[in-house]
Order: structure tokens, then C-alpha cells, then sequence
């Protein structure tokens, strides 16, 4: 099965070739530009190199959240692009589970964690072994000091990878937590783990049509927030008003 996996989630921008298991290319960036700007070309320059069309990917698949709400509509909206017109089923990859992947080579505890500002970071526990993954969690939006509390009951070394492995290392060490970083070359998201992740999917049978296709965001954008604040502020105040004239 060749996958075609797109990774837009956050700064760094990357697109995979793989076939199965194997991955047979990568193209990955930490530039700053824009996704917008860089995606699209990425999976196009990465395919004409390696001799390979769009019509020989058997699946299309893209990490699909938590992370940046500009980085998942861009990097969904390019797959749902790219499966559309020849029909091809499409795996909407947890983003977490994705930078396990990287680290399923390992014995022990898997950490993700992204930084998701407001004090928090998006995370996710897996267990690796034998190269295959357990999830002891789901994916969630949760305070440093929650995700502490629960390491200090788990008591194993936990392997922090992902944008907020940094962040969360220096304030876990400080409560005297066993943590540590993963490789710099495997602590940032990757396509070859969107790939990895698409694949265990399709062995479940969770592909699914690009119309189907969506991101999952686990909390509310900023402007949504703002938007149901203001809702809020307006209904508090014409309660009052009804109140002075009752």
C-alpha cells in the first residue's frame, strides 16, 4: 500500500512517500513559510523525484490534530485536494500518535506534547515496544501541572517528543519527574509518522472518503473564544436590562 502523508500541524512542514511500512521518501521543513506556500509544491517535487504519480498513491493521509487551527485546515484541505479527483481513501492521522510513531523502536513510555499555549499542551500517552504502540490515553488539551499529577502516579521514565518536549521537560525536572528528550532528529512531527499511523487505519478499517475528511482541533480558536465571551457579555447585560424593567 502506498501512502502518500502530508504534516502541517505546526511550524515545522513535511510530506512522505512511504509503501507500507518502508518509507521511501521525505521532504521535511522548518523555514517559517507558510504552508499555504510550501505544501502543495513539497508533495509535488516529492513524487516527480522519486518517478511516482499521484494515481499510484493508494491512500492519501494527513496529521489531522490537535495543533496550529491555520496548519490542520491547510494540511486538510490539501489531502481532501489531492484524494478528491481520483477518488482515493483518505486517513485523517491524530497528530500525536503520529510523533510516537517515531519512537515505537523503543521500550517505554511515550510522551507527545505540544505547546497549546494558555498553560497547557496538547498531549497524548503511548506505551512502545516491539515497535507497535498502546495508547494509554486520549488525545486532550491538559495543564502541565494535570499531565505532572499523572506521571508521578505512573512512576516509569517518560520519552518527551513534539514541539512542547522542551517546555514540559524543564518544568517536569524541576517537581523531580523521570523524563527525558527524544533525539532532536525524532522530537519534531514528521510525515513518515502520519504515514505509520495511517497505515495501522487502513488495517482497521478506518479510512475514510475525503468528504468525510476533517481536522479535530480539541478546544475552541482563539476567535471562537472571543466570539462566545462577547455572547456571554451581551447576554449578561440584557439580563440586567430585563431585570430593571421587570
Amino acid at each position: 500500500m502506498k501512502i502518500l502523508a502530508l504534516e502541517s500541524s505546526a511550524v515545522a512542514c513535511s510530506v512522505a512517500v512511504c509503501e507500507d511500512e518502508e518509507l521511501i521518501a521525505q521532504s521535511f521543513q522548518h523555514s517559517g513559510l507558510t504552508h499555504s506556500r510550501t505544501l502543495l509544491p513539497m508533495c509535488g517535487d516529492l513524487l516527480k523525484n522519486c518517478g511516482l504519480t499521484l494515481e499510484e498513491m493508494d491512500v492519501i493521509a494527513v496529521a489531522a490534530g490537535p495543533g496550529s487551527f491555520t496548519g490542520l485546515r491547510i494540511g486538510v484541505a490539501a489531502a481532501k485536494g489531492l484524494a478528491w479527483p481520483g477518488n482515493k481513501p483518505c486517513a485523517g492521522v491524530s497528530t500525536l500518535e503520529a510523533m510516537a510513531w517515531s519512537l515505537a523502536h523503543v521500550e517505554g513510555d511515550i510522551c507527545p506534547v505540544m505547546d497549546a499555549r494558555r498553560n497547557q499542551v496538547y498531549n497524548a500517552r503511548f506505551q512502545a515496544g516491539g515497535g507497535c504502540l498502546t495508547r494509554l490515553c486520549p488525545d486532550r488539551a491538559i495543564s502541565i501541572e494535570e499531565l505532572a499529577g499523572e506521571l508521578e502516579e505512573r512512576k516509569k521514565t517518560q520519552i518527551l517528543v513534539g514541539d512542547g518536549a522542551v517546555l514540559c521537560y524543564n518544568e517536569l525536572t524541576k517537581r523531580g519527574l523521570p523524563v527525558e528528550l527524544a533525539p532532536p532528529h525524532l522530537r519534531l512531527q514528521s510525515a513518515w509518522g502520519v504515514a505509520r499511523g495511517a497505515l495501522e487505519l487502513a488495517r482497521k478499517d478506518g479510512l475514510v472518503t475525503a468528504a468525510a475528511l476533517a481536522p479535530v482541533y480539541h478546544r475552541l480558536s482563539q476567535a471562537e473564544r472571543e466570539r462566545l465571551a462577547k455572547e456571554k457579555e451581551m447576554t449578561m447585560k440584557n439580563d440586567k436590562g430585563e431585570e430593571r424593567h421587570g
